[in-house]
């Protein structure tokens, strides 16, 4: 089978998570966590092939540059203050990172909504990396778009799958 051909966007978006040290595989886990005991017979293939339809989608092409960029430029301290300090330190009541993962779940439905919320508190995974403040880096969009793209997996293989769910 013919592999598609990526856009720019696509692939400099795919790049930039690469760079920031999260590989498709690694959301995909998190895709696992979040469905595993609804499907049982699930697999990190499966759910690596949901992610891969998740990033093709130019949303969250968008949400992923987007996101990436501001944490890059707060690591810099490119930004004006007091927005510089409220990124670095992902000031709890600063809720525009959450809103970029809400534009990615908006792509698969609302069940991806519970999801995210779910696992934006657990943090497993890659997410725990990513929230760690002691390394220096800001991951203060990157986290919760990974969260996000791993939610709307989810929930887009609830959407398509020909199993049941199991409870």
């Amino acid at each position: 089978m013919k592999q598609k051909q990526l856009n720019v966007i696509e692939t400099k978006a795919r790049e930039w998570l690469l760079d920031r040290g999260v590989k498709v595989q690694d959301i995909a886990e998190l895709t696992y966590h979040l469905q595993r005991s609804y499907f049982p017979h699930l697999t990190i293939e499966d759910c690596i092939r949901h992610v891969e339809k998740v990033l093709s989608k130019r949303e969250v092409q968008n949400g992923i540059l987007t996101g990436i960029q501001l944490d890059r430029l707060t690591e810099k301290g490119l930004l004006d203050e007091p927005l510089q300090s409220m990124l670095k330190k992902d000031e709890g009541l600063y809720g525009i990172d959450e809103v970029v993962a809400l534009s990615i779940l908006n792509v698969y439905g609302s069940i991806g909504l519970t999801n995210y919320g779910y696992i934006d508190k657990q943090k497993p995974g890659i997410l725990s990396r990513l929230n760690d403040k002691s390394t220096g880096d800001c991951h203060t969009f990157l986290d919760d778009i990974v969260g996000a793209i791993a939610a709307a997996a989810a929930s887009r293989l609830a959407h398509n799958s020909d199993i049941t769910p199991t409870s």
